[in-house]
């Protein structure tokens, strides 16, 4: 399969968006986001132009570490910090890349790597029923 663009997550930002409890068990509530994300192959994000198919990367750190790859999403531990090795697969892409994370200073550190960014709110929004598009993510 031939992917146009990539989707990159922020795990740790992503997760800890929500306050369900992921303290507890954080390579649970990974597995949970990286089961939610497989749809993204196939849909993309709503107003994000590059159409499908699209890479979707789950970036883990930490204690999140040790979750696996599904069909559709590839999970990448980072050996240091999650932001660096985000910001290292925006750097070194051949594709556009879009990374999911409400984390200010990774957002700078992606624009300046040439990537584009969105918020974890994106995540949690299912696309309009009504085709219309939103506007969520930032090209600067």
């Amino acid at each position: 399969m031939v992917h146009e663009s990539v989707i990159i997550v922020d795990a740790a930002n992503v997760v800890g968006a929500t306050p369900d409890g992921w303290w507890r068990d954080r390579r649970a509530a990974t597995t949970r986001l990286r089961d939610r994300l497989a749809h993204l192959t196939h849909t993309g994000l709503p107003d994000w132009p590059h159409p499908p198919p699209v890479r979707v990367v789950l970036v883990t750190e930490g204690r999140a570490r040790g979750v696996a790859s599904s069909d559709t999403v590839t999970v990448e531990e980072a050996t240091g910090s999650g932001d660096d090795h985000i910001v290292d697969l925006v750097a070194a892409g051949t594709v556009p890349a879009l990374v999911v994370t409400s984390d200010r200073e990774l957002r700078r550190r992606v624009h300046a790597a040439g990537g584009h960014t969105t918020g974890a709110a994106a995540l949690r929004h299912p696309p309009p029923a009504d085709g219309t598009e939103c506007s969520r993510h930032d090209t600067r």
